[in-house]
């Protein structure tokens, strides 16, 4: 997966290639210190774009420490008309509530960027951490990536032959 700082929502990624996620710790809505400005770049331009239409992206959240008290968490991806994501919010796509026990630390969890239809596309893209109960010491690098890598491979038991 390659990373691009302008495409990272949770965390930050150094000129050496060090890799530091956003502390998500508390209880409720924790939304991304990072905005992705899908907005006109020229004056008068057109409308935001809604990046779900053409290719495939994902949303990659990493679990960089584990949560630990607290009982489960949620991975959102969102869009609002302003960068603090605060004015109309919109949830685009979403997993269910991880309980806190499946989230050691490395695990992935890619959220397909679908299209924001049927709402109109607007212009920031965040994410947000949605915690129940008090989480304590959970850190999450989320970025936008055009290909996923997984980090386990699975081998089963082949079960077939070849003649």
């Amino acid at each position: 997966m390659i990373l691009d700082n302008f495409l990272t929502l949770c965390g930050s990624v150094s000129a050496a290639g060090v890799v530091s996620g956003q502390a998500m710790n508390g209880a409720g809505s924790i939304l991304s210190v990072n905005t992705v400005d899908l907005g006109p770049l020229t004056i008068g331009g057109n409308q935001a774009g809604d990046t779900g239409a053409g290719e495939a992206i994902e949303a990659v959240f990493t679990v960089l420490t584990a949560p630990t008290v607290g009982t489960s968490v949620q991975f959102q991806l969102i869009q609002a008309d302003d960068a603090a994501l605060t004015t109309n919010v919109q949830v685009i796509v979403q997993t269910d509530a991880f309980p806190i026990a499946s989230l050691p630390a490395g695990t992935e969890v890619p959220l397909h960027l679908d299209r924001a239809a049927p709402y109109a596309p607007k212009r920031y893209l965040g994410a947000r951490v949605v915690n129940v109960g008090a989480i304590a010491t959970n850190s999450i690098f989320c970025a936008l990536a055009k290909n996923i890598q997984d980090l386990k491979n699975l081998n089963y038991k082949s079960g077939f032959a070849v003649l």
